[in-house]
């Protein structure tokens, strides 16, 4: 075996993002034990700038020590219990990933699904509820990474607290990317990812729990099916100053690259931070068009930091983007589920949300389309 150079890229696809070479050099600092006290000051401030990134005073907010993936087991395996109904809504890839959750945790998922690339309508779901006045849990993601589509979370977190429900909120493509407000929209749970939109490197997953979210988990009646993740011992790690409890190794260097990643979204600024992923997208959409190629969502429930873009009858889409990452080192996303050949997905997310980003993947998209015209 040799030490391994990976070549620069450009990341446009749908996560990872470009990471900083800040975040970079803050991950090769030296490890510390994950009890070291210098360690645990660490783990506190990185309590505090997730608590500010999620607008929420949750006490329980710390990034759980695995993706995004692990981020929403978390999530479902400390709320479901055996028998609850979950309602689920279903827009794209990561609400199926939901019902697995549900079905994995004991629940009974009951599903209300919306075409790929719309956004959920809310009298819809409003109905389903209706009609399961036993649902413990509303579940839904706040942007559908497959898709490019916003939810509007608001509402229906709303519609979870008329009806008697927790929410759980898949946030792994909005956090830092759009405006996400735990407390004043009421979510009870949330998860994300440290990989999209706070542009630092895949393995860590935000979460924060409302004080009804704990209430639920301390009084269930059966054990949470997972050890490594469940919250009655993980907090035990997190919670307190000084007075923590062994539970895992926590992958010390790559929550430095998390606390540089907080560090820098505050320096920019949050409402900053959104405006740059917005006038990013506003950007390429421009391009695009200027291109002739149109966009699959509809603009009014249109992420910024997810792009779906509708792919020219007769292109090779696979050997565009093959181009495009071994002539221009740029990556971009191939569609998924149904969309698979029909979409490609531009991320534009932290550190790949910048003006010079849009111009060269512009312009390598063009060449590698026009490329495969002349072959």
């Amino acid at each position: 075996m040799q030490s391994f150079h990976p070549e620069k890229r450009l990341l446009m696809g749908p996560g990872p993002s470009d990471v900083h070479q800040r975040i970079l050099d803050a991950m090769a600092r030296p490890t510390l034990g994950h009890l070291d006290p210098d360690f645990q000051g660490l783990m506190e401030e990185i309590k505090t700038g997730l608590k500010d990134l999620f607008q929420t005073e949750n006490s329980l907010t710390y990034p759980v020590s695995a993706p995004g993936s692990a981020g929403m087991e978390t999530c479902f395996v400390n709320l479901v219990e055996e028998g609850d109904k979950v309602v689920v809504v279903k827009n794209g890839v990561f609400g199926e990933r939901m019902r697995q959750n549900v079905l994995r945790s004991g629940g009974d998922p009951v599903m209300v699904e919306f075409d790929w690339g719309t956004a959920p309508d809310i009298s819809a779901v409003e109905d389903v509820l209706k009609q399961n006045p036993d649902a413990k849990i509303l579940a839904f993601v706040h942007a559908e990474t497959s898709t490019g589509v916003c939810a509007d979370a608001e509402a229906l977190c709303a519609l979870a607290q008329k009806y008697g429900c927790l929410s759980i909120v898949d946030a792994v493509t909005s956090l830092g990317g759009i405006p996400v407000r735990v407390d004043e929209w009421g979510v009870d749970a949330i998860y994300s990812g440290s990989q999209k939109c706070l542009s630092c490197t895949p393995g860590l997953s935000p979460v924060s729990f409302s004080e009804a979210a704990l209430e639920k988990i301390r009084n269930r009646t059966s054990m949470v099916r997972s050890w490594f993740l469940d919250l009655s011992l993980v907090m035990d790690y997190w919670e307190g100053d000084g007075g923590r409890s062994y539970h895992h190794t926590a992958p010390v260097n790559a929550l430095y690259g998390l606390h540089e990643s907080l560090v820098m979204l505050f320096e920019e600024g949050l409402e900053a931070t959104w405006e740059r992923h917005r006038v990013s997208h506003d950007m390429l959409v421009s391009g695009l068009a200027d291109m002739g190629l149109s966009m699959f969502v509809d603009e009014a429930v249109r992420l910024p930091q997810l792009n779906a873009v509708t792919i020219p009858d007769g292109v090779d889409e696979a050997a565009v983007r093959g181009r495009m990452l071994n002539d221009h080192g740029i990556e971009i996303g191939a569609g998924l589920g149904p969309l698979a050949g029909k979409i490609w997905r531009i991320g534009l997310m932290g550190n790949s949300a910048r003006p010079e980003s849009v111009d060269r993947c512009l312009s390598a998209l063009e060449a590698s389309m026009a490329a495969g015209h002349n072959s």
